[in-house]
């Protein structure tokens, strides 16, 4: 059975106060977009609704893309927050076959780990590390991240352009390093290899970071 899944566009109104404030803070944008959710008592409330989101700008100013397993209440925004249109991503999601051509795009937070210091080995000889430092991926480093997270994720990436998307970084961030202040946009062309495993990433998201705004993987036949 195909999971269900629901896709928002918030066209936001740059006269709302509140809009203002959580386009300079991605923590309080992330706690308004839960309104949306039905608010069941849950130790993953984000995950367990399925909430992805993605800033994007365009000639008609800042727009929200919302997916979430339910539709959302929209009833839960801000006054005069913007304007929604919602739609049901199950249809498409139920066509996706081995080998279907698409365009596609994410925001992500490409990261890689730099193993700890080593400070023993185990008796089958397995070295013991000191727990690794993250380091966030640039350019062609980040382009190979995402080459790899796709094919884990059913998806042959055929190519990709990848645009930085930084945002503004709240003092009260729980990135200290700021990781996930610098999200890259990847954009291109693509094959499915295993529908199943793409669906189940389109719905849970890809990375880190998505409380900031990574991880919405949006497909489209090419």
């Amino acid at each position: 059975m195909t999971p269900t899944a629901t896709l928002t566009r918030l066209r936001l109104n740059p006269e709302s106060p509140a809009v203002r404030r959580d386009l300079a803070d991605r923590i309080q944008l992330h706690k308004t977009l839960m309104r949306l959710t039905p608010g069941t008592p849950s130790p993953h409330p984000r995950r367990d609704a399925g909430l992805l989101f993605r800033l994007e700008t365009g000639p008609d100013g800042p727009c929200l893309l919302i997916q979430t397993t339910q539709p959302p209440r929209l009833t839960g925004l801000p006054a005069h927050y913007g304007t929604a249109q919602t739609s049901d991503l199950t249809p498409l999601l139920g066509a996706l076959t081995p080998g279907l051509p698409v365009r596609y795009r994410i925001t992500a937070a490409p990261v890689r780990h730099i193993p700890g210091p080593c400070y023993g080995r185990r008796p089958d000889g397995t070295l013991l590390r000191r727990r690794g430092t993250p380091a966030a991926l640039h350019g062609p480093d980040a382009v190979t991240w995402w080459q790899r997270r796709a094919a884990a994720a059913g998806l042959a990436v055929n190519a990709a352009t990848l645009t930085p998307h930084p945002f503004p970084r709240s003092p009260r961030s729980a990135d200290p390093r700021g990781l996930y202040h610098h999200l890259s946009q990847i954009d291109g062309h693509a094959h499915i290899t295993d529908p199943r495993l793409l669906v189940e990433a389109v719905c849970r998201g890809i990375g880190r970071a998505q409380s900031y705004g990574a991880g919405l993987l949006s497909l489209a036949p090419a």
